[in-house]
């Protein structure tokens, strides 16, 4: 195996895992409901959702770390900042899964930790905002554009990723004005195109690779 048949391979696998957290749609469920401090909902589906995130947080930064020695060779400057996006990314999400489980810990307080808690879980849902809908649209524009220059894969994936990116924007603008709640079943039509970027770029680096014409640039 090549050296950048294993980067690429590296950086599907990791790809592939970012979706990992895809079950915490339903493991927060009962944490987003008014009452949770008060009630009697299991902690363990909390926990676990957090366990998935923070895993998918360090995923993310994998998948830039080994994206980074060939982009280099294209751009570096859009290659660190990929790396720098990344890094943020996963810094809000352990905020955010933080925010959440010191949640959890309120539950011993009663009914007095109702307000804090509430506004702890409206955090989380604004650091997800932020860490998993506009970030990864930035990532999607800086990595799209370096693959489309490179042509390290098919241009029809970068380019998916780019009309993702404007898309998932789009979305995150539309909820903060209050067009429709940020949990709705419509906000997430406008992360379709970016999830479906990601999980096909994770497919094709795992099982197809980089190139070989186009790998190395400078």
């Amino acid at each position: 195996m090549t050296a950048s048949r294993k980067t690429s391979l590296t950086a599907g696998i990791l790809y592939l895992l970012t979706f990992i957290s895809i079950p915490t749609l339903s493991l927060y469920h009962e944490i987003h409901q008014p009452n949770f401090v008060l009630g009697s909902a299991p902690s363990n589906d909390v926990v676990l959702g957090g366990m998935l995130e923070l895993v998918m947080a360090l995923a993310c930064i994998g998948t830039a770390l080994a994206f980074y020695p060939v982009l280099k060779k294209q751009n570096e400057m859009l290659a660190l900042g990929f790396v720098a996006a990344r890094i943020l990314e996963a810094a809000l999400i352990f905020a955010g899964v933080a925010s959440l489980l010191t949640v959890l810990n309120l539950r011993s307080l009663g009914a007095e930790a109702q307000v804090v808690s509430r506004g702890l879980v409206m955090l989380y849902d604004r650091l997800f905002l932020i860490s998993q809908s506009f970030i990864p649209a930035i990532n999607g524009l800086l990595l799209g554009s370096l693959l489309y220059q490179t042509r390290l894969v098919p241009r029809i994936l970068p380019i998916i990723g780019i009309i993702g990116a404007f898309t998932l924007v789009a979305g995150d603008v539309a909820v903060l004005y209050g067009v429709y709640d940020q949990r709705a079943p419509i906000a997430g039509l406008s992360a379709v195109p970016i999830a479906l970027w990601e999980f096909s770029l994770g497919i094709y680096l795992t099982f197809k690779g980089f190139k070989e014409n186009a790998v190395i640039l400078g």
